[in-house]
């Protein structure tokens, strides 16, 4: 890839709350005001669209953030959510069934929707493996109550949010979860008071970059909050070593700090994300 540096000329009245902290992430923010038409904005969801909640069920898209989506779709060459979540839920349970042109990546890439049709992938076979076996797994080593687990198709995760002492909880259901993931053959990734066991070589970083190579991208964002976001974030350094302008912008939590800490610009969580979503919008039109 061998892109033109846009300068930052353009910046000069951005507003303070949204300028990137590093020269690496102003040049692609840059890049991305310069060639809106030619650029790539892909998004987590929980907790950067939507507010975290107890409940993911429950989870919505904030409402500012879908106004500013759907402003922002046709003034920009790809809109695209990437998520651990199932790809349909996100459009129809997720509140985003009328952002215009929206492509959703679900379960990391795994399954993709688009143009209203889901595209799905079979379920790879450890994580059947590990659905069957995971209730006894948790009940061998007394989970409490409020552990949950989640069943994502192409993934399994169980939660600790619920109890009484989340963070001890992960920590004490840790081994035995990466104990099952390495019999199984898949990976324990961590989260937000979460453990996902899910297959090598799924994520988000994978997914991001598959997608800017398809789309022929010339200038990438990604915004994230979760530990399920870094390969995502890296992604977007490699993007720049190899010439395209590239931003990676944390919804900021004070759960994620290791986030906050390779991001070019950290906002004040999904009502920041809006905001910037919605002069991004303004400055492409």
């Amino acid at each position: 890839m061998n892109h033109a540096d846009p300068g930052t000329g353009a910046l000069d009245s951005v507003p303070g709350a949204l300028l990137p902290c590093t020269p690496a992430g102003r040049a692609g923010l840059a890049g991305l005001l310069a060639r809106p038409a030619q650029a790539l904005i892909g998004l987590d969801f929980d907790g950067t669209l939507s507010p975290i909640v107890t409940d993911p069920t429950a989870a919505r898209a904030h409402p500012d953030a879908v106004a500013a989506l759907r402003a922002l779709a046709p003034r920009v060459g790809t809109l695209a959510v990437i998520t651990g979540r199932p790809a349909g839920w996100v459009v129809t349970g997720g509140g985003l069934g009328g952002v215009p042109g929206l492509t959703v990546l679900g379960h990391y890439g795994f399954e993709r929707w688009s143009d209203g049709e889901l595209t799905p992938r079979a379920t790879p076979p450890g994580v059947l493996a590990a659905r069957e076996r995971l209730p006894g797994v948790l009940a061998a080593v007394g989970a409490p109550d409020g552990v949950w687990t989640e069943d994502k198709g192409h993934a399994v995760a169980v939660h600790t949010r619920r109890t009484a002492a989340p963070g001890r909880v992960l920590e004490q259901l840790r081994p035995a979860l990466e104990e099952l993931a390495a019999e199984t053959g898949l990976r324990a990734e961590p989260g937000r008071m979460v453990l996902e066991l899910r297959p090598a070589g799924m994520d988000k970083g994978a997914a991001l970059k598959d997608l800017v190579n398809e789309r022929n991208s010339g200038a990438v964002l990604f915004g994230g909050d979760d530990l399920g976001d870094i390969p995502a974030f890296q992604a977007v350094g490699e993007l720049r070593e190899q010439g395209m302008p590239g931003l990676a912008v944390c919804s900021g939590s004070a759960e994620v700090s290791e986030l906050a800490e390779l991001s070019d610009l950290v906002v004040d969580g999904p009502a920041g994300v809006a905001a910037l979503l919605g002069w991004l919008a303004g400055r492409a039109s």
